[in-house]
Parts: structure tokens; C-alpha cells; sequence
């Protein structure tokens, strides 16, 4: 996270949503308006000495307060589990403004699909959908009804909820959820990697938006030669090698950058790309922005022809 961006945050209040989800409540030290967000956006959080990404899930018509919610994974890295055992109301934290690749387009209906504590960016879609006096419809799966969040935020907005608990119904028969969809209907998914290439094997591309908590393990194309970088606004030429990330090369030249993951799923690092042609190896940008390259994930994304001329 680059300091210009950083908010230091008081958490104001932490609530028990469902067995082993904590939502947080932040707020600016002094009462002020905090910079607006809309449905799908995430924070940046420092947590336990690491930056994690969570979605908000409150009301971005509330400039008092950010809320988000955290799953305890005592497999995680440590930042759930520092949330859930040192956190505590009245101390701070420092957050990103709020960054966005998930954000809900406009269409005539919409089908929500979440897995687990993946419900945090559909709630705040819903909520809006509603508002929008759109007709939504949500299938929310879970590993049992006592591990679910919001259900009862949910079950209170205008629109069609189907909670699917595992241990009682299995898991999500998706080809009943993703039936019969017109052809105004967007999609939107959030939840386990599963459940994410499950979705996307059955419904249309054009039609599907999710958003991933890990990347998949998949098999890479392209050349990954050695190549070089020049970063326009610093005046200097990378040379990034076949076991390097740009974002390596540039964090060892002394260039500051934005980052998290790692993994060109969060959006932290994403570069304005002025010259050449990225070979795109995230997961987070689209089909037609991939295409576009006019920006690119520097952490995991390299060169695919031309010299890479970047707005670093």
C-alpha cells in the first residue's frame, strides 16, 4: 500500500455474524466522512504485520463506517486469526482506500452466487440491486445454516434467497441456479475456487463476474526469457529475469509499488501500461481488458512482444 492512500481507522465495533465469522466496524478517529465505495470494492488491511483483502459488506450510504467481515482460518497465514484473537474495539488499523474490480454493472436482473464467507460483496450487491428495484435473485451455500453470515440482512431485502447449508442439502446444483437466464441477466460469483470453476464451466463468459479469494493452480502459457522494462517515470530500465516478477525488479531499482497478493488477484500492483504488449497472467482484469493493454498486473504478468514501457 503506498502511504498517500493509507487511512488510519479506529475499529468501532466487532459482531459475531455466524459461528466463526467476525464483522468489523472501522471508523475514522475523529468522526470524519470516510472515502466512498460502492458494492463489490475491498480494503487493503494490515493485520498481524501482513495486508489482507476484505470486502466491504456494510452500507457505502454510511460515510461514517467501513464494515467487513473475517472467516477464522486457523490454516490461514495469520491474518484471520489476528483478527479473531488480538483485534479488539479501540485500536486502530490501517487500511487502503477502498479499490474495486468487482464492481456491480448496471443490467435489467441478477443472479448471485456465493460460497461461505464469499456472501460479504454479494450482500452489499444485493442490497443495491434491491434499490436499484432490480430483480435479484441469491443461492448462498455453506458448510452448515449456523456458519452462514447476513442471512437474516439477506432474507430482509427485496429479492429471492436460497440458502443451501451442505450438511442438510448437499452442495449448489447450479444448473437449477443458472437456468433459464436471459439475456439481460448478469451473474455474479464470489466463494471457494470450486465453486468458482464450477460456475464458470456452465455459464456464459459475457454473462459471469467473480472474484476470487486465491489464485488456481493453472497451467501457464508464454515465454518466461528474460526481458526488460523500462519504467517511464522513473528513468529506469529493468532487467527481469526468468525467475523474477516486474514487481521484483522494480521493488530491488528502489521503485515503490503497491502491492499485496502476489498472485494477480487483488489489484494492488495494477501499472498503466504505455508501450508493448503484456502477456496478461492475472486473474482479476477481463477478456476485453486483457485485450486492451492498457494496464497490467505487475506481480505475476511479463512481456509478450514489443519493449514494455510501463508508468512506473
Amino acid at each position: 500500500m503506498t502511504s498517500e492512500s493509507l487511512l488510519d481507522l479506529r475499529v468501532r465495533r466487532m459482531t459475531w455474524e455466524a459461528e466463526g465469522v467476525l464483522s468489523v466496524e472501522l471508523a475514522h478517529p475523529e468522526g470524519k466522512p470516510l472515502p466512498g465505495w460502492a458494492p463489490g470494492a475491498h480494503l487493503d488491511v494490515q493485520v498481524g504485520g501482513q495486508i489482507r483483502q476484505y470486502s466491504l459488506c456494510g452500507d457505502p450510504r454510511d460515510p461514517a463506517v467501513y464494515r467487513v467481515a473475517v472467516l477464522n482460518e486457523p490454516a490461514s497465514r495469520g491474518g484471520s486469526r489476528h483478527v479473531h484473537t488480538k483485534l479488539r474495539p479501540g485500536q486502530h488499523v490501517t487500511v487502503s482506500e477502498p479499490r474495486n474490480h468487482f464492481a456491480l454493472e448496471d443490467a435489467a436482473a441478477y443472479v448471485f452466487v456465493a460460497g461461505g464467507i464469499g456472501i460479504t460483496p454479494i450482500l452489499a450487491m444485493a442490497r443495491e440491486a434491491a434499490r436499484r428495484g432490480a430483480p435479484w435473485r441469491l443461492v448462498y451455500g455453506g458448510r452448515t445454516r449456523a456458519s452462514m453470515a447476513f442471512t437474516d440482512e439477506l432474507a430482509s431485502l427485496e429479492g429471492t434467497l436460497t440458502l443451501v447449508p451442505q450438511d442438510e442439502l448437499g452442495h449448489i446444483d447450479l444448473a437449477a441456479a443458472l437456468d433459464g437466464l436471459s439475456g439481460d441477466t448478469l451473474v455474479y460469483c464470489c466463494g471457494p475456487e470450486p465453486l468458482l470453476a464450477a460456475v464458470e464451466g456452465v455459464c456464459p463468459a459475457d454473462r459471469l463476474r467473480v472474484e476470487r479469494f486465491a489464485a488456481p493452480v493453472v497451467a501457464r502459457d508464454g515465454d518466461d526469457a528474460a526481458f526488460e522494462v523500462e519504467c517511464r517515470r522513473s528513468g529506469v530500465t529493468l532487467s527481469v529475469d526468468q525467475d523474477t516478477s516486474i514487481l521484483q525488479a522494480a521493488e530491488a531499482a528502489g521503485i515503490t509499488v503497491s502491492s499485496s497478493c502476489q498472485e494477480g488477484i487483488c489489484g494492488s500492483c495494477e501499472t498503466r501500461v504505455l508501450d508493448g504488449t503484456p502477456a496478461h497472467r492475472d486473474f482479476l482484469l477481463s477478456e476485453a481488458e486483457h485485450a486492451a493493454n492498457t494496464s497490467m498486473m505487475i506481480c505475476v504478468s511479463r512481456r509478450a512482444s514489443g519493449r514494455l514501457v510501463l508508468d512506473l
